[in-house]
């Protein structure tokens, strides 16, 4: 599971690095692959050791071969400074590759426009109607998506609540899910909206994956945000922002 730690220190890197093939590694790295590690490429390391990037369990590990070939050591390595010569590699190999891959699954997965079709910047969170740090958020971000400048797209789950998973139902079977929830959002604690009693097989379907996701992705609450960075990197806040971080993730007024 992507550990969300390591979401807040990506940024774009330009480090040179050399991916392999598996028949290239050495019998100490595949050993490494043979315990479930996963060998993404290698890199240049001092002291006639060799770096290999690994991932395990969706973490970056990095692994050194010793000049001879024979043995590896797993771990951070460090300078006479005592700076970190691993993170950048592990970044640039392991963990800048899994968020464009966090990315792309939220793209493709169910969620609810809020906002300009053609907003510059576009936010993800996962949302449950019952979430009343969701609506604090979603009344945050009026200012920006008033004005077109930001998208939010509310990937719907339901967990808070026995009937959170049929509000969520209830707002993507409706006529238009973006009014409806514009409607649910708007009242507040006043909202009208009506769990369905029986959620349909292909709205189920739409839940089931999107509570999958946030699984893998090993949230366990609600509002979770993603977004871009200026920079491109991937980045998350888990419940409503403050004002200074609400900039950062919406951007300028």
């Amino acid at each position: 599971m992507l550990r969300l730690r390591h979401l807040l220190t990506l940024l774009p890197l330009t480090l040179a690095a050399t991916l392999v093939h598996a028949e290239d590694w050495p019998a100490p790295i595949k050993n490494i692959e043979a315990k479930g590690a996963k060998i993404i490429g290698k890199f240049d390391a001092p002291s006639g050791l060799t770096g290999y990037a690994a991932q395990y369990q969706n973490r970056g590990m990095a692994l050194y071969l010793t000049a001879d070939g024979k043995s590896v050591i797993a771990g951070n390595l460090y300078d006479a400074a005592g700076n970190d010569l691993s993170t950048a590699p592990l970044e640039k190999l392991v963990y800048a590759p899994m968020a464009k891959e966090v990315w792309a699954k939220m793209e493709h997965s169910n969620w609810i426009q809020d906002g300009n079709k053609d907003a510059p910047r576009i936010v993800y969170l996962f949302s449950d109607p019952n979430c009343p740090y969701c609506n604090m958020f979603w009344e945050q971000a009026r200012p920006w998506v008033k004005a077109g400048k930001v998208q939010l797209r509310h990937i719907m789950v339901g967990i808070i609540r026995e009937d959170s998973p049929g509000k969520s139902a209830a707002l993507f079977a409706a006529k238009d899910p973006q009014q409806a929830l514009e409607a649910h959002e708007s009242a507040g604690k006043g909202s009208k909206l009506q769990a369905l009693e029986k959620i349909p097989a292909d709205i189920q379907a739409k839940l089931d994956s999107n509570m999958k996701l946030m699984d893998e992705l090993e949230l366990s609450a609600t509002p979770a945000i993603f977004y871009l960075d200026d920079k491109g990197g991937l980045q998350q806040q888990q419940g409503a922002p403050s004002p200074d971080k609400l900039v950062k993730i919406l951007g300028p007024k």
